[in-house]
């Protein structure tokens, strides 16, 4: 059932919804990554102002335009650590349309979907999103205790919040937040090996990008497996 999910949601990559919610990800990743620069040049030009009185040295020009060009560099090392998590979570607020596309080719008999407001979408946007860097950097600690472990860790751990992340996103459209987490729990073994599968593709560039796409296209078609709609 979990690979031939998988297989279908790889089957509908390219269809034009689930584009536009990639590239609408990706897009507003970058413009939050630009706003953040410009909004620390902004910092650093009132912290510094014109000129800066440096012990022994007194007044210079330069400490402006010296952390202007390191925060550039800064910027570049972050952004390649935040890129995937935060376009992750970007691309998260929409994937009700994901599981729609999936919905409309796939099961087109189902009655309309509930559909998640945009300000709940965010809220559990920002709460999946630190619940997965508070669980990354615990899990970093187990890494250094049990290193021969960490890759096993690694996809337990975020299969696991994969799994629960993308199926009650799925499930909560039919069913509410109350019995979907009823079905999570019922289903428990199923969702983390599908999340599983979800998570290893996590550490090849690129292609996690496309990892909450095919999450929330898989766990749809899993989901109505397991509701025996499918």
């Amino acid at each position: 059932m979990i690979f031939t999910s998988f297989f279908k949601a790889v089957g509908q990559l390219g269809d034009p919804r689930f584009r536009k919610v990639l590239f609408l990800g990706i897009g507003l990743t970058f413009a939050l990554l630009i706003a953040t620069y410009a909004g620390l040049l902004a910092l650093i030009e009132w912290l510094t102002g014109e000129t800066t009185t440096l012990p022994v040295v007194g007044e210079v020009t330069w400490v402006g335009d010296l952390l202007s060009f390191g925060s550039f560099f800064l910027m570049l090392i972050l952004s390649a650590f935040l890129m995937v998590p935060v376009a992750s979570a970007i691309t998260s607020m929409f994937l009700d349309e994901v599981a729609q596309a999936v919905e409309d080719r796939h099961y087109p008999r189902l009655p309309p979907a509930n559909r998640t407001p945009f300000g709940e979408a965010v809220k559990d946007t920002i709460n999946f999103l630190g619940i997965i860097i508070a669980a990354n950097l615990l899990a970093f600690v187990l890494y250094v205790f049990f290193t021969p472990a960490a890759p096993f860790i690694f996809y337990a751990m975020n299969g696991y919040l994969l799994g629960m992340e993308y199926f009650t996103l799925v499930a909560i459209r039919r069913v509410g937040r109350q019995k979907a987490k009823e079905q999570r729990r019922r289903h428990l073994t199923t969702i983390w090996l599908a999340g599983i599968l979800m998570a290893l593709p996590l550490s090849i560039p690129l292609v996690n990008l496309i990892i909450p796409i095919l999450g929330a296209a898989t766990f749809t078609h899993i989901y109505h497996r397991l509701s025996g709609n499918a």
